[in-house]
């Protein structure tokens, strides 16, 4: 990639003008009042804004001593997740590497997001014996959204079946299995919020 690309690229996840025009909303401030304050035109302020152009040094200094916020303030980059993942780009994967193929395979629909408050999965579910259903527990929630076909869900010491459409939360810290019930393919989005460990 061209050094320029890299400087452009760079410059535009820093996010720059989004930050200028989120103090300058925040203070109720229109773009020409802002221009008064610290000497630069509208017509400028609105360039930076919308990424069309990027502020030089003693150009953000004076927009900074407007707001009262120190330089490094544009600088700090967005910490927030936001992780787009491509169908194309999943990976399916058993319930356990080995030999077994267990009761399921699952697909991450968040594996590129960072600092994840919970974990997002395509699971498909398969035809096991209710007594061959592996319980297992873990900290936090779980919630299952049926997309097709009919789930066991063992818990509490029994199965409850979910049909397609049917969801269910429970605490996950609670033992608990699945198993495809029936012939035709099952399938759901679970999504498993952390939370404190609990003793096994």
């Amino acid at each position: 990639m061209p050094l320029s690309q890299m400087l452009t690229d760079g410059l535009d996840a820093l996010g720059i003008g989004r930050k200028i025009r989120d103090l300058r909303v925040g203070r109720k401030l229109g773009l020409v009042e802002l221009g008064r304050h610290s000497g630069l035109s509208a017509a400028l302020l609105s360039k930076i804004e919308r990424g069309k152009m990027y502020p030089t040094l003693p150009t953000l200094l004076r927009i900074s001593l407007v707001f009262g916020v120190a330089l490094d303030h544009f600088f700090a980059r967005d910490d927030r997740a936001f992780s787009v993942v491509r169908e194309r780009d999943r990976k399916s994967f058993p319930e356990k590497a080995g030999a077994s193929p267990g009761s399921f395979r699952f697909e991450s629909l968040d594996y590129g997001a960072t600092g994840r408050k919970l974990n997002a999965y395509l699971a498909e579910f398969l035809a096991v014996a209710v007594d061959d259903v592996k319980l297992h527990r873990h900290a936090g929630a779980e919630f299952i959204y049926v997309l097709e076909g009919k789930l066991g869900l063992y818990i509490r010491h029994e199965e409850t079946t979910l049909a397609k459409g049917d969801s269910v939360y429970f605490d996950s810290s609670q033992q608990h299995g699945y198993r495809r019930v029936g012939r035709n393919a099952c399938r759901a989005l679970v999504a498993i919020a952390t939370g404190p460990s609990e003793p096994a």
